[in-house]
């Protein structure tokens, strides 16, 4: 293989690295309340779609510093990115509640749990929307997927730390992050150009917040995060 083939290949094998650890944080969540070394098995969930973030973070980078952009690359990132922030946190998210319901008594409610299959079917839609419309570099519309896969995470630590809040407040919220990743609204982007102060004012405003609400709430934080960055979006979008 010639050595402008391997660096055309790296973005790829990045983006294959997010896709393996969205398939090990499905196989995480079918065992969420088993303890698997010193964390539970939605922990683990949790992690490995961490992973995937950082690896998605990864491969666009690689592509534009060695400029190896492909066709195949654009769609590969977008299949990863819907199993590893679509079908994953809708697993975790429908076993969690799977066992939640049982565990307070109300195992007729159980059906709600596939409530979770709603994430991956609007992930997709919006990956499509996104793959086939003119984007601007600075704003899009809809919620991110990996935003929305954040706040489910957060809804998760929620559940660990404050308690099961019934079955049909985690449904509400599934539908709603499931809507708002197809939404109208404009959203701005959170990747950087450049460190200037005044072009990435929200950017930093929403950091700093990020690691406040980790501060105060643990994990539970990210999911005011993501509440937070959608209304900042919505209320920069009205001042324009």
């Amino acid at each position: 293989m010639s050595n402008n083939k391997i660096v055309a290949s790296i973005p790829n094998t990045i983006t294959c690295l997010s896709l393996v650890c969205g398939s090990v944080a499905i196989i995480m969540s079918f065992r969420c309340m088993e303890q698997i070394g010193s964390l539970a098995g939605w922990q683990w969930a949790c992690i490995f779609m961490g992973f995937s973030a950082v690896f998605d973070f990864l491969d666009g980078a690689a592509a534009r510093a060695l400029k190896a952009y492909s066709k195949i690359g654009a769609e590969l990132d977008s299949l990863s990115d819907l199993v590893a922030f679509g079908v994953a946190p809708a697993m975790m998210m429908f076993n969690l509640m799977q066992y939640h319901t049982v565990a307070v008594g109300q195992p007729g409610l159980q059906w709600l749990s596939y409530a979770a299959l709603l994430v991956p079917v609007f992930g997709a839609l919006r990956l499509a929307r996104f793959n086939v419309e003119d984007v601007g570099t600075t704003t899009f519309r809809g919620l991110p997927i990996p935003s929305g896969c954040i706040f489910l995470i957060g809804v998760a630590g929620w559940i660990a730390t404050y308690g099961y809040p019934g079955s049909i407040v985690v449904t509400l919220l599934i539908v709603l992050t499931s809507l708002a990743l197809v939404g109208k609204f404009k959203m701005f982007s959170l990747k950087f150009k450049s460190f200037g102060l005044q072009e990435n004012f929200r950017r930093y405003v929403l950091l700093v917040c990020a690691v406040a609400f980790l501060f105060i709430y643990g994990l539970s934080g990210l999911a005011w995060t993501i509440v937070f960055y959608l209304l900042l979006s919505v209320l920069s979008s009205r001042q324009v």
